[in-house]
């Protein structure tokens, strides 16, 4: 197969599993809405459906690459059908068995996982982009956007001059326990998250990029992620009533994020680092109200007001990252699946002579 004819047919099914899928749940979750049906399981398995359209996009194209981990990629495809059917099935019976049923099979996938990435090896690992690196540049890079990530809910108590309510979320002691399971829980859940970046970051990014530019693929990538999210804006994060102004507030999240995790995943060319990013974020939000209940993402209340000043705060925050050196040179690209694998199976070839 033809280099051009094989990654328009990966870009087909990634296209087909990660964007078309969400949008087609999307109805189901419709549908529970009007029932009043809890949605917690959509969200949860949609994060899957990035990777999993990576990984048989791979196990399509290039099945005959003896350095695909194949064990791995079946196994996570395994566990997202599984979360599908536990979403489509929370709408027509009870919700609360297949919502534990869901967080088991998170667990559990997570753990399986990590047994089949450390079977699969090192050299299947670094082939297809799992495998990590400049350890130490990924630790200050994720301790820079927790630090960036409780700056923006500082100046956002501030303006609203609630800054004493900031400090006393961080003098609670629940904060502080929650804030230390984080590392205990993101073994049992890395799944979900590396979902998202190994679809978003390692496959989508460097395609983007070696098409439209540095800095023009990762704006047009987090307009893509942004949209991605809609019928979760629309059911889920708030109402249809507030759905659009749920979109707007999600683009600008994403776009400027997703300035952010370029930066970092080109400065490391460690997928875990994004991974990572994404993981603090996500439950970082517990804390972030003072509540620290997960209930907090679900059913918000956004104003137009609260867009303008995302944009603000999160522009002057996040946006500065596209002046970095990374993004200046088409060298610093990260390589796209194909030029990685293809470089790993060259290596290893020439390891044999």
């Amino acid at each position: 197969m033809k280099m051009k004819e094989k990654t328009k047919k990966q870009i087909i099914i990634f296209l087909a599993v990660a964007y078309l899928l969400p949008f087609i749940l999307g109805i189901f979750m419709g549908f529970g809405y009007s029932k009043g049906a809890s949605l917690s399981i959509f969200p949860n398995a949609q994060m899957y459906y990035p990777a999993a359209g990576v990984m048989l996009a791979a196990l399509i194209t290039r099945k005959g690459d003896a350095l695909l981990p194949r064990r791995f990629f079946i196994g996570f495809i395994l566990l997202t059908a599984a979360l599908v059917v536990a979403a489509i099935g929370s709408v027509f019976s009870s919700s609360t068995i297949w919502a534990i049923m869901s967080q088991w099979l998170m667990i559990g996938g997570s753990l399986v996982l990590w047994i089949l990435y450390f079977i699969e090896g090192s050299a299947r690992r670094k082939a297809y982009g799992m495998k990590g690196g400049k350890w130490k540049l990924t630790f200050l890079m994720s301790l820079l956007f927790l630090a960036l990530y409780i700056l923006r809910l500082a100046v956002s108590y501030g303006i609203s001059g609630q800054i004493g309510y900031f400090a006393d979320i961080f003098k609670n002691p629940t904060a502080w326990i929650v804030m230390a399971t984080f590392i205990p829980s993101f073994y049992l859940s890395f799944s979900a998250f590396f979902g998202e970046e190994y679809g978003w970051r390692y496959y989508l990014q460097p395609l983007l990029q070696k098409k439209f530019g540095m800095r023009k693929g990762v704006i047009l990538l987090g307009l893509i992620w942004g949209f991605w999210h809609l019928p979760l804006n629309f059911f889920y994060y708030t109402s249809p009533s507030m759905g659009i102004i749920s979109v707007a507030s999600q683009l600008i999240t994403c776009v400027t994020l997703g300035v952010f995790f370029a930066y970092a995943y080109m400065k490391t060319n460690n997928i875990w680092v994004v991974v990572i990013a994404h993981y603090l974020n996500n439950n970082m939000a517990l804390v972030a109200t003072g509540t620290f209940s997960a209930e907090v993402i679900s059913n918000q209340t956004i104003t137009w007001n609260d867009v303008v000043f995302l944009l603000i705060v999160n522009s002057l925050l996040f946006l500065g990252f596209l002046a970095s050196k990374v993004f200046r040179d088409r060298k610093n690209r990260i390589p796209t699946m194909d030029e990685r694998a293809d470089a790993a199976a060259a290596e290893a070839a020439n390891s044999v002579q």
